[in-house]
């Protein structure tokens, strides 16, 4: 048996959790006060994911790059596969808030989209 000390970032409390596996699966989970305490603490263990948020390049724009973010989260383990598309991708001003700027990220299935607008520099 495993066990694991989590603080949840669920909600603002910021519970202290302890989670016991056996053989990769949840065993119990103690410490949460609310059902998405439980929640994160049973995924964290099992398939642990994460929100990516960095900059694209824009050509044409008042400013070189616009700030995005994956529009899912992604497993923890494909984090530096989209942070090397991002890093990639060049797109065309001007850029929306929520525009798709990859389609794809990382063979993930998720989309990688603007958090700003990026106005053309005409």
């Amino acid at each position: 048996m495993e066990t694991r000390e989590l603080i949840c970032i669920g909600c603002p409390m910021g519970c202290q959790m302890t989670v016991q596996t056996d053989g990769g699966r949840v065993v119990s989970v103690s410490g949460y006060t609310c059902p998405r305490g439980k929640a994160y603490a049973e995924k964290e263990v099992t398939n642990p994911t994460r929100i990516v948020t960095s900059t694209v390049k824009v050509v044409g724009g008042e400013k070189e790059r616009v700030s995005c973010k994956t529009a899912q989260d992604i497993p923890k383990g494909k984090i530096a596969e989209v942070m090397a598309d991002i890093n990639a991708a060049c797109v065309s001003a001007p850029v929306r808030i929520g525009d798709v700027l990859i389609e794809n990220a990382a063979g993930t299935g998720v989309a990688v989209i603007a958090t700003a607008n990026a106005p053309s520099s005409q």
